[in-house]
């Protein structure tokens, strides 16, 4: 089919032709493969106390460390946010605004939840956790249980022959 349209100044062919089933579906996916990539890259935590509101993308955030009522968020470069709220709380808001991407974090015990991505070294006998990032000449040295430390070197042995499955 041919339309002519003549609105004076402009004169125009326009040809139309209707696409195939499959060129129309191959759009789709790819349309729908790129929203998904976006969506996941572009997730980010929002948290606030009393005098204002943060956004952190998930990536940035090395562990969060809790003392009682009050819940301090420790960056990739050492800059800490203090939030009053308590550990379970703050679980419980990367749970419901990440999704999937909150399972990148470890509740450790009572006062830590870490970032999987960061840990470097486990030292239950010690009581040490050492946090760090190849990217990033920044290592963090944290204390933990025994228990709690054993059991998290557990999951992630266990981990590592699932990805050698893969």
């Amino acid at each position: 089919m041919k339309y002519e349209y003549d609105f004076s100044y402009i004169k125009k062919d326009i040809s139309y032709k209707q696409p195939s089933n499959k060129t129309t579906i191959q759009k789709l996916r790819t349309i729908f493969a790129t929203r998904k990539r976006e969506d996941v890259s572009n997730k980010v935590l929002i948290m606030s106390n009393s005098n204002e509101l943060v956004r952190i993308r998930p990536e940035r955030i090395v562990y969060v460390e809790s003392d009682g009522n009050y819940s301090t968020l420790v960056l990739h470069d050492k800059t800490e946010q203090v939030f009053t709220m308590n550990l379970a709380h703050c679980q419980q808001l990367m749970e419901e605004q990440l999704g999937k991407e909150a399972m990148t974090f470890i509740r450790l015990g009572k006062q830590l939840i870490v970032n999987r991505a960061y840990i470097f070294k486990i030292n239950p006998n010690k009581q040490q956790l050492f946090m760090s990032n190849s990217e990033v000449n920044i290592a963090f040295e944290l204390q933990a249980s025994k228990e709690a430390l054993k059991q998290l070197k557990t999951l992630l042995e266990s981990e590592k022959g699932k990805e050698d499955r893969l």
